[in-house]
């Protein structure tokens, strides 16, 4: 498997939709590497399901699907959100999908065997396409840690979650800096003690719990949950799938 460039950290939403886990698997891989989120459904009721729930930016979409077809996907999610842009896969003999998927609102094709380079170029160059003049989405900062959605700006000591500014707290930014250093990884409460607060707490390890319940009500809070605890390991951040 290819992969075209190196990460560009940006945190686009993709949906992947295939009715063979296994290529649903490869193609998220790939799109998170590329820095974006990306989740997968391998039927046309749990796309619409995700679409709805998670609003991706654009979806990579097969027209053969076990329950509906893709056509049936790409009208359900554009009745709700017309915005989302459509990446159709195809075989590679279906001259008539191609035509029927664009004339329907799709946005561009790939044909199957692909290469992930395609796929993702494509998708690149749509979602580009996708942004009004003047209305792109902010750069992420050099140097900024990234995690799904979640960008913490540690010289301009600011946070954002889907582009919504967060105001932490200096320690709860702390807290939050350690566990982004850490992605995917577990934490235990004394680790996140002696980086974050710097000196032995006298077994008072509640203060860990209390200040990660503060981070859950402000980056957590309404969204797919980043922050999660592992039940007597310690905690751990993680991109949703």
């Amino acid at each position: 498997m290819d992969y075209p460039t190196e990460p560009e950290r940006c945190p686009w939403r993709i949906l992947v939709v295939d009715d063979e886990p296994d290529l649903v698997e490869v193609l998220c891989g790939a799109l998170r590497y590329e820095g974006w989120e990306a989740r997968g459904a391998t039927a046309g009721r749990a796309a619409v399901e995700a679409a709805a729930e998670w609003r991706p930016d654009a979806v990579v979409l097969d027209m053969m699907l076990p329950d509906f077809d893709g056509m049936e996907v790409l009208r359900r999610i554009h009745a709700a959100r017309p915005e989302t842009r459509v990446l159709f896969l195809t075989a590679r003999d279906a001259v008539e999908d191609r035509i029927s998927g664009l004339a329907a609102g799709g946005d561009d094709y790939v044909t199957k065997p692909f290469s992930l380079a395609e796929v993702v170029v494509r998708l690149r160059s749509l979602l580009r396409r996708a942004q009004p003049a003047g209305a792109a989405r902010p750069e992420v900062p050099k140097g900024a840690l990234v995690l799904g959605d979640l960008v913490l700006d540690e010289r301009a000591r600011e946070v954002s979650r889907g582009g919504e500014a967060v105001e932490l707290s200096p320690t709860e930014f702390a807290l939050l800096r350690y566990l982004m250093q850490h992605p995917r990884q577990v934490v235990s409460k004394a680790q996140i003690l002696d980086a974050v607060w710097s000196y032995d707490f006298g077994g008072q390890a509640h203060v860990v719990e209390l200040y990660i319940s503060y981070l859950r009500k402000k980056v957590d809070l309404g969204r797919t949950p980043m922050i999660h605890t592992v039940r007597g390991a310690g905690y751990v951040i993680k991109a949703p799938r």
